[in-house]
């Protein structure tokens, strides 16, 4: 009878002497390890979120006492309706209640529920680094496969030094110069926000608005971030440049182009595909700078204005949702470079 196991497992299977069962038991055992590592995160980011946040200087409700001009007794009245008048255990159980529960308070600024303020923010967020995220990925991996594959030529070399500029350039100095040249003095797009201050009721015209109100921040989040896709896809693709496979696929006779885009970018994607994933977390977390300069409503303009106040339900709640963001993508960056390299299942 024709043995049915691929060559590569047979020889995995004769090496480590395991059958199919252990393998399944590995599998499981790689996403329990990667849970457990997730979840360790999760609570020190929690307990991070509770006592980093009060060592913070100033205190919120002699801030509002200030703007309102309160009496020593409603003073007072408005610590008790905070809960700041409890002991620090007490408002930690309180605390940690409130996050299991998705609960995390009323916020002291916009006296409305942290939540439903996260909530409204969100999608914004999402929009904004998503779309910058998209950009950035096929730009970068676009130019690295086209830089990698003829390097010290004169594309790879403009490419490589705009990219490692770019990359080294703060991203609130790029966004500051955008502003004032593209916004202020050419007043080719808007400065901030995320519509006009009196909107279109059309439904196309509105899109069309929001776009260019997206442009300035879009482009100073992809200009900072496609460089190290540019840079991780030029190695990797210079590394995969001398495998065998591809002195195969040249001596069948295919074109240096077919080679290239069907063999040897598939395989040099890898390493960019962890990065893709740790860097849509790292994205939505780094977006304070970004819409505190073009005044973009999201999670990190929302982020800016708590800690002026501080309003610490809010930091918390953000700071919270911020890092659980990153946690989950690492997560899921772990479980898909498993999936495609064979080297770390067998590890």
């Amino acid at each position: 009878m024709t043995n049915t196991v691929p060559p590569t497992e047979e020889i995995l299977l004769a090496e480590t002497g395991s059958d199919r069962a252990p393998r399944r038991t590995s599998a499981l055992s790689y996403l329990l390890s990667k849970l457990g590592g997730a979840a360790v995160s999760m609570a020190m980011v929690i307990l991070l979120g509770f006592f980093a946040f009060k060592v913070l200087p100033g205190d919120p409700v002699a801030g509002i006492a200030r703007e309102r001009q309160l009496s020593p007794e409603q003073i007072a009245q408005l610590r008790t309706q905070m809960g700041l008048d409890k002991p620090l255990w007490q408002q930690f159980v309180d605390y940690i209640v409130n996050v299991f529960t998705l609960n995390f308070g009323e916020s002291y600024v916009y006296r409305k529920p942290v939540g439903e303020l996260i909530g409204d923010y969100f999608w914004n967020t999402i929009l904004l680094t998503g779309t910058s995220a998209v950009l950035a990925i096929a730009l970068g991996l676009w130019l690295g496969q086209k830089a990698g594959w003829r390097p010290g030529s004169l594309f790879d070399r403009i490419t490589s030094g705009m990219a490692l500029v770019l990359w080294s350039v703060p991203t609130f100095w790029l966004a500051l110069i955008l502003l004032m040249v593209f916004g202020g003095t050419l007043q080719w797009f808007p400065t901030g926000g995320m519509t006009s201050p009196d909107p279109p009721t059309d439904p196309l015209a509105l899109v069309l608005d929001v776009a260019a109100h997206m442009v300035l921040p879009v482009i100073t989040m992809v200009a900072v971030v496609y460089a190290q896709y540019v840079m991780v896809m030029r190695a990797s693709l210079m590394e995969e440049k001398s495998a065998d496979y591809l002195v195969t696929a040249r001596a069948k006779g295919l074109r240096d182009d077919l080679v290239r885009r069907r063999h040897a970018v598939p395989n040099a994607l890898l390493p960019a595909v962890t990065l893709m994933f740790l860097h849509i977390g790292g994205l939505i977390a780094g977006a304070v700078t970004v819409e505190t300069v073009f005044s973009w409503p999201g999670l990190g303009k929302l982020t800016f204005e708590a800690i002026s106040g501080p309003d610490l339900p809010l930091l918390q709640g953000t700071f919270v949702v911020f890092s659980a963001v990153i946690i989950a993508t690492n997560l899921v960056a772990d479980l898909i470079y498993r999936r495609l390299d064979p080297r770390v299942r067998r590890g």
